[in-house]
């Protein structure tokens, strides 16, 4: 089997379909499809299941996948490499972030690493922050930015913390709170509010400030991203707490700090393992533009 085969392979198992995964291996259809009959020919099982509706993996697909993917990965790595040799930055950089990040000016930054590294494909991703920490220990992230709890710490890899703060309440224009000059945690107690996921790491650092208060409060609604937050906000569904050096960017809404508020820390995580050429290089470039570490 050759490399070509196996990102034929992938094209299809992410398109789910041989002719989209044609134009995105920018081959016509048969010769995808023949490529592919070989591999599997040749590895003895069929990898796809195909009917006239729907193109899915085997079990033997399914098997041979991560396998596939370390191979090509292993490959672009190996071509890094030669190339850094030389004096050249080349391969990836897939960076994770939560969508709050303010510490960084992330457009900035990819910027700068543009201009120095333009061979470099760039990748950013959102998430949360555990799962952004899952993915720098597999791999599949070469950093991630997070926003957590003063406690939190990320297992597995590498860290360091970027600056912290505390949160603001978000209220609706028209909201009574939207008057006060400064509230505490007691009469935010009083409200519902509209938080990320119960157990995340963005709603800990909330839950966390509310009980070390001896307090309860009622999160009504749960959702998963920002920007439906805001809009819920907006809408008087209930109140949020977000981070203030986020906050600056909001627009309709009124920010309203908080007595003791619950406080964020970001951090800056990425691979205990040898980084490639272009992580490596975007984290030389971080070091560069970021404050020393805090003590």
């Amino acid at each position: 089997m050759d490399l070509q085969q196996m990102r034929y392979v992938l094209a299809v198992a992410e398109t789910a379909n041989f002719t989209r995964a044609a134009e995105q291996c920018h081959i016509v259809q048969s010769a995808l499809s023949h490529q592919v009959a070989r591999l599997e020919k040749e590895l003895g099982a069929r990898l796809f299941e195909r009917t006239s509706r729907r193109v899915r993996l085997t079990a033997a697909g399914e098997a041979f996948l991560p396998a596939a993917r370390q191979a090509l990965e292993a490959a672009e790595r190996a071509r890094a490499e030669v190339a850094a040799a030389t004096g050249e930055i080349r391969g990836t950089l897939t960076v994770g972030s939560i969508p709050t990040v303010a510490a960084v000016d992330l457009p900035a930054v990819f910027r700068e690493y543009r201009l120095r590294y333009p061979q470099v494909r760039i990748s950013l991703r959102t998430g949360s922050s555990e799962r952004l920490v899952e993915q720098v220990r597999e791999g599949v992230l070469d950093a991630a930015f997070l926003g957590v709890q003063p406690d939190f710490g990320p297992q597995g890899v590498s860290d360091r913390e970027l600056g912290r703060g505390q949160h603001v309440a978000v209220v609706a224009p028209g909201h009574p709170l939207a008057a006060h000059h400064e509230v505490d945690l007691r009469l935010l107690a009083e409200e519902v509010f509209v938080d990320f996921a119960d157990g995340s790491a963005a709603r800990a650092q909330s839950d966390q400030a509310f009980a070390a208060a001896g307090l309860r409060r009622e999160v009504a609604f749960e959702v998963s991203g920002v920007e439906l937050m805001v809009r819920m906000v907006h809408q008087g569904l209930g109140i949020a707490l977000l981070p203030a050096t986020f906050t600056a960017e909001l627009h309709g809404l009124r920010c309203v700090p908080i007595t003791n508020g619950p406080i964020r820390v970001e951090r800056l995580v990425w691979s205990r393992f040898t980084p490639s050429p272009a992580a490596s290089a975007f984290l030389s470039l971080l070091d560069a533009s970021l404050p020393p570490p805090a003590a």
